[in-house]
C-alpha cells in the first residue's frame, strides 16, 4: 500500500491524506496550478526548493519520503513519452530493467513486454519512428519494467488525440491493473478516470 499522510507543502495545500491499495489506481484531480505535478515531484524527492513540504510518504511499512530518489522504488509516467533517440526501442527498455535479471534473460524480458503491448516487431526500432500512440506505450513498459513499488502517472494520456487517449488509456489501465502495485493518476479530465476507481480532488485540501 502507498500512503501519503499529514502533506503540506506551502503555499498549495495543507494536510493531504490519501492510500492507495496495491493493484489500485487513485485518481488526483483538480485545476491547473492547484499542485498535482508538484505532489508528484515531491513523492518522488524532486520538489523544488521554492516549496516548503512537510509530511510522510510510506509505501507498505517503508518510510521513503527521507530517502534518495533511487532508493524510494517510485515509478513515474509523464505526459511526454521521454525515450532516448539515439537508442533502440528494446535498448531504451533494456535501460530499465532490474540488474537480477541478467544474460538472455533480459532481452527475452523486453521481447516479452513488447509483445504484451502489441509492439513485437519493434525491438530494433528507431523511437523516432514511432507514432504517438506507440511512444506512450514504449514509455509505460519502461517504467514498469524497472518493477516500482508505487506507480506515478502524470496526464499520461493529455498528448494523445480523442480517438487514441480511449484505447490507450484502455491499456494503461488494464497492463497496471496486472501488476499488484499501487497507482496514482493525476489528470484534469473525467475521462481518465478508471471504472470503479476512487477520485479524489486536491483542492479539498487548499
Amino acid at each position: 500500500m502507498l500512503k501519503v499522510k499529514d502533506l503540506t507543502i506551502e503555499p498549495l495545500f495543507r494536510q493531504v491524506n490519501f492510500c492507495v491499495p496495491r493493484g489500485e489506481i487513485v485518481t488526483l484531480m483538480g485545476p491547473s496550478g492547484s499542485g498535482k505535478s508538484t505532489l508528484f515531484s515531491w513523492m518522488v524527492g524532486a520538489l523544488s526548493a521554492d516549496f516548503q513540504a512537510h509530511g510522510e510518504l510510506w509505501i507498505d511499512d517503508r518510510r521513503c519520503d527521507g530517502l534518495p530518489v533511487e532508493q524510494r522504488g517510485l515509478g513515474i509516467l509523464f505526459q511526454d513519452a521521454l525515450l532516448f533517440d539515439h537508442f533502440s526501442v528494446g535498448q531504451n527498455l533494456m535501460l530499465a530493467l532490474p540488474p537480477q535479471i541478467a544474460g538472455r534473460f533480459r532481452r527475452e524480458t523486453v521481447e516479452q513486454a513488447l509483445y504484451s503491448a502489441g509492439l513485437a516487431n519493434h525491438y530494433a526500432s528507431d523511437p523516432a519512428t514511432l507514432s504517438g500512440g506507440e511512444r506512450a506505450r514504449v514509455s509505460l513498459l519502461r517504467a514498469l519494467l524497472a518493477e516500482p513499488q508505487a506507480l506515478l502517472l502524470d496526464e499520461p494520456f493529455s498528448r494523445l488525440d480523442k480517438a487514441l487517449r480511449a484505447s490507450f488509456r484502455e491499456w494503461v489501465f488494464e497492463a497496471v491493473r496486472a501488476r499488484p502495485v499501487p497507482v496514482v493518476l493525476v489528470t484534469h479530465d473525467d475521462e481518465d478516470i478508471p471504472p470503479g476507481g476512487e477520485m479524489i480532488e486536491l483542492s479539498r485540501w487548499q
